[in-house]
């Protein structure tokens, strides 16, 4: 009224709370979306910098958390970018499902003054308005969606982080961080926590609670408004600030990230990561069932701990004493470099296959080509 005068009198015809409230709800939660994406594409172009330098860069990849198979650095990296993809999507789609305009559902059953809920909506940059005027008003289930794709997203950053704190430990030493993002010990002056990654670590737990929060506020809710569901507000914007805290942290991790190579490689000679590869090769060129490979293979593996040395240190003479057929041939199959290198299926840790698909990420999820 003091910016228009007697006019602002006249805009609450055809409103409410309701309707006004929802839409406003809607207007924030489309900029934070938006706001999100372009943070989730800035990591995913760290990550893709990261992983096109380490495409050749051995390491030991994990199941259980013991040494499975060789990968390369950047194969495992480029995991991650394809699950920020997958939150890219989730939230294109809930920004969809919030893009529709509430604007003239009034209190709950619309208006009989002569409004054009379509020309607002287009003003204001919806897609359509809502067909129901008490959905509209009753709806939060977009904030939910919303609150889903948050806690899916921190779930994933929180699995980043705890394999950065793993790495940057001095029993792996795969990497290193800066001051910038790590902190000494207040009593141990050798000490460098990874404080950030910590911190990113927990944070699902903050944003998990804000989904459960609204999901208790509106499990039993009639239709249409209530007051409860002023408690919307409190998750979202909690959700919202603290997915942007996990994403600038993680971004600014990864691009400071100091990866070391020799102990990546290094952590290769212990765990007989070549075993799966020696098992393959007894059933490609002996026409050996899997199950009798896989046992041959144990004994094999179990002579090489027992000489305390990897399997590719085995003499010919030794690997036939288990499986006589076996000829010179079957020590390349060995060798880590012959492992990660035959691994050139679609999506495989060859270095590549590896390059080829972070030239396919860069135009998917960048907009660009190299």
């Amino acid at each position: 009224a003091e910016l228009i005068g007697e006019p602002a009198r006249k805009l609450h015809t055809a409103r409410s709370r309701n309707d006004q409230i929802a839409t406003d709800i809607r207007l924030w939660l489309r900029d934070a979306i938006d706001g999100i994406d372009l943070q989730l594409g800035a990591l995913q172009a760290a990550l893709l910098a990261q992983a096109e330098a380490h495409a050749e860069t051995f390491m030991p990849g994990y199941t259980h958390l013991q040494t499975a198979q060789p990968i390369t650095f950047g194969f495992h990296l480029m995991a991650y970018v394809h699950m920020l993809g997958r939150d890219r999507s989730r939230l294109a789609d809930c920004r969809g499902r919030v893009n529709e305009s509430p604007l003239g559902s009034a209190a709950l059953a619309g208006t009989s003054h002569p409004i054009d809920r379509h020309q607002t909506a287009s003003i204001l940059g919806f897609d359509r308005p809502m067909e129901n005027a008490m959905d509209a008003v009753s709806a939060r289930d977009f904030a939910v969606e919303f609150l889903a794709a948050t806690a899916i997203c921190s779930t994933h950053l929180s699995r980043l982080a705890e394999e950065i704190v793993m790495w940057s430990t001095d029993r792996f030493a795969y990497i290193s961080l800066s001051d910038a993002f790590t902190t000494g010990s207040s009593i141990m002056p050798q000490k460098r926590n990874p404080d950030a990654a910590e911190l990113i670590r927990a944070k699902p737990g903050r944003i998990i609670g804000d989904l459960v929060s609204l999901l208790t506020v509106l499990k039993g809710l009639p239709l249409a408004y209530g007051k409860d569901m002023q408690e919307d507000k409190e998750p979202i914007f909690d959700a919202e600030a603290t997915i942007k805290l996990c994403l600038a942290a993680m971004t600014g991790m990864i691009d400071d990230m100091s990866v070391n190579k020799d102990a990546m490689r290094e952590a290769l000679s212990s765990g007989h990561p070549t075993a799966t590869d020696l098992a393959d090769y007894l059933v490609k060129t002996l026409n050996m069932p899997f199950r009798d490979a896989h046992q041959v293979t144990g004994r094999i593996v179990a002579l090489a701990d027992q000489k305390q040395c990897a399997l590719d240190e085995l003499s010919l003479e030794a690997i036939q004493e288990i499986e006589p057929r076996l000829d010179r041939a079957v020590q390349a199959v060995l060798s880590i470099d012959y492992c990660v290198a035959a691994r050139s299926s679609f999506g495989g840790t060859a270095p590549g296959e590896v390059r080829s698909r972070i030239a396919a990420a860069q135009h998917i999820f960048l907009g660009t080509d190299k």
